[in-house]
């Protein structure tokens, strides 16, 4: 239940910041909040991380559809994972949501943060990112505990 929880507040924090950007900015437009560092800059993103795969909507949407079918099919064996395993599935999935609810209705996905030395990102990209790295960590440390109690 709490995993459901976790990906709810994701989708729920993603999207509100999403129709706030869209109510209150002009697409393109860019408000400076530590200049030449950070700015708020509105982009539709037709693509992937980074702009790559750009227009392959379908693509990314049946990938989201197929990871979230995933989870819910393995979830008997989620749950029995250590909870950082279960944080970074929450983080991943609520993250890819959150963009699967863009790409469905508008096409594209809505982005915001704009550090200028890397590419224009959202909150549902920091829970995929976050979320796939604590998967691998979490993954990596259950391999070691593995290995030492075989090694004991």
């Amino acid at each position: 239940m709490r995993l459901g929880i976790l990906v709810a507040f994701i989708v729920v924090l993603d999207q509100l910041s999403k129709s706030y950007i869209q109510a209150n900015m002009r697409l393109g437009e860019s408000i400076p909040v530590l200049p030449d560092i950070f700015h708020i800059t509105y982009i539709l993103n037709p693509g992937a991380a980074f702009g790559l795969f750009a227009d392959q909507t379908f693509f990314f949407i049946g990938l989201a559809v197929a990871m979230v079918l995933a989870v819910i099919y393995f979830y008997p064996a989620i749950k029995k994972e250590s909870a950082w395993m279960k944080i970074g599935v929450g983080l991943l999935v609520g993250g890819a949501i959150g963009n699967l609810v863009d790409r469905i209705q508008i096409g594209k996905v809505v982005d915001f943060f704009d550090f200028r030395i890397w590419p224009i990102f959202n909150i549902a990209d920091i829970g995929i990112v976050c979320g796939a790295f604590i998967i691998v960590a979490a993954a990596f440390m259950e391999k070691d505990k593995s290995e030492v109690n075989t090694r004991e």
